[in-house]
């Protein structure tokens, strides 16, 4: 579709999902009355802007089915956060919701290469977590062959690679390098695998995360974004040219704004996104705040798709930490460690209190174990790992060299900071 087609479409569904939660949600029915947005103010697409903000703490609010927006009769499944912190998100999804996850599933896949050829293992955990339903219908809606393994017992998992020439694997990035690690210890010869494609997503993966493990499987990876709340994955992914996320725009109408002063950016500018879900019937969300940051631009992709893309997630504004003054990001630490010299791709960030500042440790893995009993070349080691940091990060911080396979591996999302701040 062109540009102008595409916003045609969105500016339709925007009318008619406006008056849809206005008629079928009190919840917004009240936020809109008190913003004086009334669903005819709705005339073009920029004045979406008029519309309030959606965030977390409202679903938590009207937890479980308080934002339905229609009768549980009419609800064919129920998905939820893990609730960590607090009360789940939950979800629900009308049969035509479930419909249009599976095709907005299928178009991501296929730009990254799946097929009716590919025979997939979702080393996704199966349950409440939308992940791996969300991947499981929509790969195999274009017909490929799925295995679902769900996550865990890995030893097994490489068996099945193995015995059933798997040729995709769906995982977060995490748990895909910590699998190659176990193939590697199990003796098997790589070419015993057969995997050609990686569906990674439910964390982020920064370039040099992406390369270690195209290295180690010798495989090609790309990255998809969702949200439970949103839908799960399918919201958007990459093509074969990696230039972007591919955004389903018939679907959902994204932008980005200050988290600060809530101001909306122009197309191009890095920013919290904020996405509207046009097409959602159980759950239909306004302007809903993700925390994340990217960058959305509307140039057409080499590829020939015309919809607008997004940056791979540069990190959460919830998640930045501050240190002496300087924002730092997990993702930034993850790019300057992964690929340097001696050391694993395995790391944690501990953030300690001391006095009135907070300090940063950086604890990584070494290859090898020997080198702890070598004080010169740990001292080398160490002081490379901080020059590095320095540089990318504009501050010193406290390396630790720990043992190799001493650090937690994750099987589902992985936790790379310690907070310990309000810790006595």
């Amino acid at each position: 579709m062109s540009r102008s087609d595409i916003k045609s479409l969105q500016l339709e569904r925007l009318k008619r999902l406006v008056k849809y939660c206005y008629d079928n949600v009190p919840f917004y029915h009240k936020k809109l009355n008190m913003a004086g947005v009334l669903p005819e103010k709705i005339k073009t697409l920029s004045d979406i802007q008029y519309i309030p903000y959606t965030n977390k703490t409202d679903l938590r609010d009207n937890y479980p089915f308080g934002l339905f927006a229609t009768p549980m009769k009419n609800i064919a499944r129920i998905h939820a956060s893990s609730g960590t912190t607090g009360k789940p998100t939950v979800v629900g999804y009308t049969k035509n919701d479930l419909e249009n996850w599976a095709e907005m599933v299928a178009r991501i896949t296929t730009a990254a290469g799946a097929s009716d050829e590919t025979i997939v293992q979702i080393a996704f955990g199966y349950g409440m977590f939308t992940g791996a339903l969300g991947l499981h219908y929509g790969l195999e809606k274009i017909g490929a062959t799925v295995v679902p393994t769900s996550s865990g017992n890995t030893e097994k998992q490489l068996m099945f690679m193995r015995d059933f020439k798997t040729n995709a694997l769906v995982a977060t990035p995490s748990y895909a390098l910590y699998m190659a690690e176990c193939a590697k210890e199990l003796g098997y010869p790589m070419s015993d695998y057969h995997l050609k494609l990686g569906i990674l997503g439910s964390e982020g993966c920064t370039p040099e995360m992406r390369d270690q493990i195209e290295a180690a499987w010798g495989i090609f990876v790309t990255d998809n974004y969702g949200l439970s709340e949103i839908c799960g994955p399918g919201m958007s992914g990459e093509c074969h040219l990696r230039q972007g996320l591919h955004i389903n725009e018939d679907h959902f109408i994204c932008e980005t704004i200050d988290p600060n002063t809530l101001e909306v950016l122009p197309s191009g500018s890095e920013g919290e996104l904020v996405v509207t879900t046009l097409t959602k019937e159980a759950i239909p969300l306004l302007r809903y705040r993700t925390k994340d940051l990217t960058r959305i631009t509307e140039e057409k992709c080499e590829c020939g798709r015309t919809t607008a893309r997004m940056d791979k997630i540069k990190g959460r504004s919830d998640d930045m930490l501050k240190i002496r003054g300087v924002n730092v990001f997990p993702s930034q630490v993850e790019s300057a460690l992964v690929g340097m010299d001696k050391i694993g791709p395995h790391y944690q960030l501990i953030v300690r209190r001391e006095g009135f500042a907070d300090t940063l440790e950086v604890k990584v893995e070494l290859i090898d174990g020997s080198v702890l009993e070598k004080y010169s070349e740990l001292e080398g080691i160490t002081r490379s790992i901080k020059s590095r940091l320095r540089t990318i990060l504009g501050l010193d911080a406290k390396v630790t060299l720990a043992e190799p396979k001493s650090l937690e591996r994750f099987q589902g999302k992985a936790k790379r900071v310690l907070d310990l701040r309000n810790e006595k």
